[in-house]
């Protein structure tokens, strides 16, 4: 049973979910007494919890401005979709070298479920059905760190739900072939062809958001 949220843990995880689902844009102005009157917590604790979200580099403070959220531009984003494919493509080979049997049946059924949904235009499930899929790859790659930071990267630099390539239906159609050819090559233990494929398929994702 997970423990009872502390109310600096409880803002920090609402800003945190707002801000990555872009329900909280960036260049938005955070505002301590609005944000604890919108919460229904004292100012205490959104401080706190405002701390913790400038360490995670999601907002900023500024003279006579106070605390607003990172807007980040294209250079910041061609270094977050770089790093991505370094690591979730490294993951990808050590993953084709250590997955089993139960691990792959897994991964296949999590990408039929895409599939299907795609087949039935739910394309606003695909988004963080195929984050479920690379991070699961991520952690049979590299359980002992690297899965930990491919989760860390991605939280970085939020995607607002308006922006996934996954809504577009040519583009979700090219996406969801290159998870079949990943699945292809961790199946046959070719890591080389696994990373190759993740990274053409995340750089993807970084011209899909320039557009």
């Amino acid at each position: 049973m997970r423990a009872p949220l502390s109310k600096a843990d409880y803002v920090y995880e609402a800003l945190l979910e707002e801000i990555r689902t872009g329900r909280i844009p960036g260049g938005t102005a955070l505002r301590a007494a609005a944000v604890a009157a919108r919460l229904g917590v004292s100012v205490t604790p959104v401080r706190e919890a405002l701390r913790r979200l400038e360490k995670d580099r999601l907002i900023s403070y500024e003279a006579h401005h106070g605390a607003t959220v990172v807007d980040l531009g294209d250079e910041a984003l061609e270094e977050f979709y770089g790093v991505r494919a370094v690591v979730e493509g490294l993951g990808a080979r050590l993953a084709a070298a250590r997955i089993g049997t139960a691990e792959l049946a897994q991964l296949r059924r999590l990408h039929e479920s895409m599939v299907a949904d795609a087949a039935q235009g739910r394309h606003d499930l695909l988004g963080g059905k195929s984050e479920e899929f690379h991070l699961r790859i991520a952690d049979i790659g590299g359980p002992a760190f690297l899965g930990q930071q491919a989760r860390a990267i991605r939280a970085s630099f939020p995607v607002p739900p308006g922006a996934s390539l996954w809504l577009d239906v040519e583009l979700a159609g090219r996406q969801l072939d290159a998870h079949e050819r990943i699945l292809r090559a961790l199946e046959t233990g070719d890591g080389e062809t696994a990373e190759q494929v993740m990274i053409e398929h995340v750089r993807a994702g970084a011209a899909h958001r320039r557009t």
